[in-house]
């Protein structure tokens, strides 16, 4: 199957004291160009290592990973991350921080501030250009870090848990905040999750993951449409339903983790 990315029967290990750890066995999974895919399940299954595998930080034991239909053998451009923690640099503007990759791959610095002004007028930073990253709340340092993220135009953008860390509201408002951003752009997004509502306010597709060893064991195909509204999603025809499956589905993964098979 082809699509914008392609993880084919991925397996990777990871050194034990003993033996390796097989964290990943045979993982597959298709992402279409715009779509928007939550990965979702217990703490150490994987999640977090997919999205390593796909921006190309680490390569898999056995199995592909392609974008594009280009194998991935590394960190590029067109694959944007966004952390949980905004890994702002502290010594440099909010401006800086946007500019900097830009500036690094030789765009010139005024095209790359004009470009970066946009970006923060529409996560609702303008006029804090010179601000400094001590000077912004949680929920602004990772505005900050949606937007140079985005700047580059990257294709595929890569986000683990980026609202993990923030308080109930500011959480809110962030997801309201990236679901305009991807409509806007078409961008396709990979996102890592615990939070289950998270996942079904976001996501065209939500992937049900294993205990470790990671494997996908469901998927859920959302049936809400683009124009949501997180206050009143919840009153949508089959929310509840949908809801319950996957709190069951994750709940019976992670109850491995303390009544092994």
């Amino acid at each position: 199957m082809s699509g914008h990315i392609n993880v084919s029967d991925v397996t990777l290990k990871f050194a034990g004291k003993t033996a390796p750890l097989t964290v990943l066995d045979q993982v597959s999974l298709t992402l279409s160009h715009g779509e928007f895919v939550v990965l979702l399940g217990p703490s150490g299954c994987g999640k977090s290592t997919i999205l390593n595998l796909v921006a190309g930080f680490v390569p898999p034991d056995s199995g592909t990973i392609s974008c594009n239909d280009r194998p991935v053998s590394g960190p590029g451009p067109s694959r944007g991350m966004v952390f949980q923690q905004p890994t702002l640099f502290p010594w440099l503007t909010v401006l800086d921080n946007v500019t900097f990759g830009p500036r690094m791959a030789g765009v010139p610095r005024p095209e790359a501030a004009r470009m970066a002004r946009e970006w923060l007028e529409r996560v609702g930073l303008a006029g804090f250009e010179q601000h400094f990253p001590w000077q912004l709340s949680g929920g602004m340092k990772q505005r900050v870090a949606l937007a140079r993220a985005w700047l580059p135009n990257p294709d595929i953008l890569l986000m683990d848990e980026p609202f993990g860390a923030l308080d109930a509201q500011t959480r809110i408002m962030m997801q309201e905040l990236l679901r305009d951003a991807w409509l806007s752009t078409g961008t396709t997004v990979l996102f890592v999750t615990h939070d289950v509502e998270e996942a079904l306010f976001l996501a065209d597709r939500i992937l049900i993951m294993s205990a470790r060893p990671g494997k996908i064991v469901d998927e859920v195909v959302l049936p809400f449409g683009q124009s949501r509204d997180i206050e009143t999603l919840a009153q949508s025809p089959g929310y509840a339903d949908i809801k319950q499956r996957i709190l069951h589905l994750v709940r019976t993964e992670a109850k491995k983790y303390i009544n092994p098979i």
